[in-house]
């Protein structure tokens, strides 16, 4: 691997692109996983899950291309994409310090790592036709990738806590990718046939209203309750 080579270089910056564009998912359910922390937990809790995640991502890579020809995997891990996605959106902001703010840090690392797997698998492929095979090259591209990730999630919190309804979009986002991800499934591919681009996106937009409505209902029940 010749690190001066103009074609060392040029795939380094396609790895490093394709995963800072196909990040942007992965940015807002960093940034939602970490909102709830106080201001320390929240930056720890953002580079530790997009670290760990960026090294998931690695190994994921290059494994992607197989496991994506499993039937009902991704149903699997969109059902477990809304789950995250109503999670996220129902949980309390509060924090009762101590203890309960390390756990939430662990908690949310443990949601940035189990949402970016589900929302990697496809997202991987871009990034290992990238790297041409050369493992090494992946590896440094995607480690590169962490500063830019962490920058992204750090904005998008900052623009989060001014603007709360980010957060019910990026629920949205989530239950969309949930629902495109079930319909494009091996086994429904192989009963209902390649589904159009339309209908994909139908089940997408079911996928966030389910969130979202889900999500804000729990959310309800959870403060009235608090009230009472």
């Amino acid at each position: 691997m010749d690190l001066t080579s103009a074609p060392f270089w040029a795939a380094l910056g396609s790895i490093i692109l394709a995963n800072v564009v196909l990040s942007g998912d992965n940015a807002v359910v960093i940034a939602l996983a970490a909102r709830s922390l106080p201001a320390e937990q929240q930056k720890k809790a953002i580079f530790w899950g997009s670290a760990a995640a960026i090294v998931m991502r690695i190994a994921l890579t290059l494994i992607a291309v197989e496991m994506l020809k499993w039937p009902y995997l991704k149903i699997a891990g969109g059902l477990l994409l809304l789950y995250i996605g109503v999670s996220l959106l129902s949980e309390d902001d509060g924090g009762e310090g101590g203890s309960a703010e390390a756990g939430g840090m662990v908690s949310a690392i443990r949601t940035i790592l189990v949402a970016d797997l589900v929302m990697s698998l496809d997202n991987v492929l871009a990034v290992a036709a990238a790297a041409k095979g050369n493992t090494p090259l992946l590896i440094i591209g995607l480690a590169v990738s962490i500063p830019l990730i962490i920058f992204g999630s750090t904005l998008l919190l900052k623009v989060m806590e001014r603007f709360p309804a980010i957060i019910t979009l990026g629920a949205a986002l989530l239950g969309f990718l949930a629902g495109e991800m079930m319909f494009t499934d091996p086994a429904v591919t192989a009963r209902l046939g390649e589904l159009s681009h339309d209908v994909v996106n139908a089940a997408g937009a079911v996928g966030a209203a389910l969130v979202v409505s889900t999500g804000l209902s729990l959310q309800r029940r959870a403060r009235a309750h608090d009230a009472t």
